[in-house]
């Protein structure tokens, strides 16, 4: 090394160190050294804090309830982003089976102008008109099948049979819950959500994919469940089998979800039951719980509403009709004290309009399920809502 090379090297080494004393001597910035945990921004306690829900009924200074819900139903509408154009249902029979007090029967029918649809009708005996149930399946992520989770398939490959018979011994107590109910009475329909049983496709892994894609068209996840649910309502109300006075929505978890958004939507819902799927969103928006991970949240996420309304904000939309919500004490996906948030603004709701006796909330012993008891007692209060006793 020559002479020139070695002042040129101790220059350069002089060079370093005093960069690397400067740089020590800089003081702590306090800048974000990660931005994300737990799948949640590091600012998820401001954000979360900063859910007021001003288009809330509890919100409102007005006192017209009635003016209040009006708005605020077609705020929720317009959330739910664009809907299919609609179609004649144009039903077709093409299976039936007689079982112990009803027929059940597999139809096809247009649930829009996009989408032709396989779907369970179940029809008690004797004569009509009678009152309905709308069944709304859960989500499970299960997605083979999907009306197959309230009622028993039939004509179907034994796997959909046991897939099916395995899933209500877990979750419904070993029983079909549209059966039970058309042998008490009751018509009923079930038809698969996009993505589960004969509308499969993405399954599990595929669902923020399918998501995205549709924020992409012009459309939500949720916004499609929303108006599909709505078209299969009107579907069932348009039946000359059915008294439209008494069509009531049913569902399980995020079938749950699904009744309860249907009544709040239309005032075709006389009555709904509402199993395991109900809480605050600022309660559910913390880490660890099933909501912030992703995947089965965009079944239920209508992107800009959070701002506006809180869950049981939308679900006071169906006040002053009967509503019944239950939930488990120790359910890990429904925090106890998350629930007990929401049902505590729902109460303040029906009360405020004199309906206070029309919404039953309650806590049964157990986890995330809807057990023959629930079902025995939920049952019971339906009769009782349709003057069915």
């Amino acid at each position: 090394m020559t002479c020139l090379q070695r002042k040129l090297l101790f220059s350069v080494l002089a060079l370093v160190g005093a960069g690397n004393a400067q740089i020590a001597a800089f003081p702590d910035t306090g800048f974000q050294r990660f931005g994300v945990t737990g799948y949640l921004p590091v600012f998820h306690d401001q954000a979360r804090r900063s859910l007021t829900f001003p288009g809330s009924w509890l919100a409102d200074s007005s006192g017209d309830f009635a003016a209040w819900r009006s708005a605020t139903r077609q705020i929720v509408i317009d959330h739910l982003f664009a809907e299919p154009p609609r179609a004649p249902f144009d039903p077709l029979i093409i299976e039936e089976e007689r079982r112990v007090g009803y027929t059940a029967r597999k139809l096809v029918f247009n649930l829009n102008a996009w989408n032709r649809v396989s779907a369970y009708l179940l029809i008690p005996e004797g004569k009509g008109p009678f009152p309905a149930v709308l069944l709304l399946h859960d989500h499970g992520a299960r997605f083979d099948i999907g009306k197959e989770k309230t009622v028993r398939p039939f004509q179907v490959e034994p796997a959909r049979l046991q897939a099916a018979q395995e899933w209500v011994k877990g979750n419904y107590g070993g029983r079909f819950i549209g059966d039970e109910l058309a042998r008490r009475g009751y018509l009923c329909l079930a038809v698969d959500a996009l993505n589960w049983g004969d509308r499969g496709g993405a399954g599990k892994e595929g669902q923020q994919a399918l998501a995205s894609n549709l924020f992409n068209l012009g459309m939500s996840l949720a916004g499609v469940v929303a108006w599909e649910d709505l078209a299969a309502l009107r579907f069932l109300a348009s039946r000359p089998d059915v008294d439209t006075t008494r069509i009531t929505a049913m569902g399980y978890s995020f079938g749950s979800f699904r009744a309860w958004q249907l009544a709040a939507l239309s005032e075709q819902v006389r009555a709904a039951v509402c199993i395991c799927w109900m809480a605050g969103r600022r309660e559910l928006m913390a880490p660890g719980n099933n909501l912030t991970k992703g995947q089965s949240s965009y079944t239920t996420l209508h992107p800009g509403l959070p701002r506006l309304l809180d869950y049981p904000d939308v679900a006071g939309l169906a006040c002053p009709r009967a509503m019944l919500f239950y939930n488990g004490e120790t359910d890990p996906l429904f925090p106890q004290h998350a629930v007990q948030t929401a049902y505590d603004k729902m109460r303040r709701i029906w009360e405020a309009q004199g309906a206070g006796d029309r919404l039953v909330t309650r806590f049964w012993p157990g986890g995330h399920r809807f057990s023959r008891e629930m079902q025995e007692a939920a049952f019971d209060w339906l009769d009782e809502q349709l003057d069915r006793r």
